[in-house]
């Protein structure tokens, strides 16, 4: 027998070996139904921030606006980070200016003209000649 005649052989039994247990395989039932599948859901206490949530999901553009959602959002957010309640929470840290020698504007009075000169530019030291 010639080498490629065995090795068509040898393919084709394995495919049909392959087919066979794939067979099998589909036509078995399970013995034991999906625990997870059957089980009630309706049963189990639902978390009240959960079916809120799922109310500001189904409400669409509303949803930013209502303040219900607004602080259903606030709370899943603040479990899902693990943070504590807000009143521990560190004060924000009030933003500092660029340009902490220019006045900001809210202390400027009005009618006073902000002063644009430019920033004096440092001069760069003179360097040996290289020969």
């Amino acid at each position: 027998m010639d080498g490629k005649f065995l090795a068509r052989i040898g393919a084709v039994v394995f495919i049909a070996v392959g087919l066979t247990v794939t067979a099998i395989e589909m036509s078995s039932t399970d013995d034991e139904p999906d625990t997870l599948a059957t089980r009630d859901r309706s049963i189990a206490p639902q978390d009240p921030l959960a079916s809120e949530l799922g109310r500001c999901s189904g409400t669409g553009e509303a949803g930013p606006r209502d303040p219900g959602c607004l602080k259903a959002w606030a709370e899943s957010r603040r479990r899902f980070l693990g943070q504590r309640d807000s009143v521990t929470a560190p004060a924000p840290v009030a933003p500092t200016t660029q340009f902490p020698n220019v006045p900001a504007s809210a202390d400027r009075k009005e009618g006073e003209r902000m002063d644009m000169t430019a920033p004096a530019m440092q001069v760069e030291p003179p360097r040996p000649e290289v020969r």
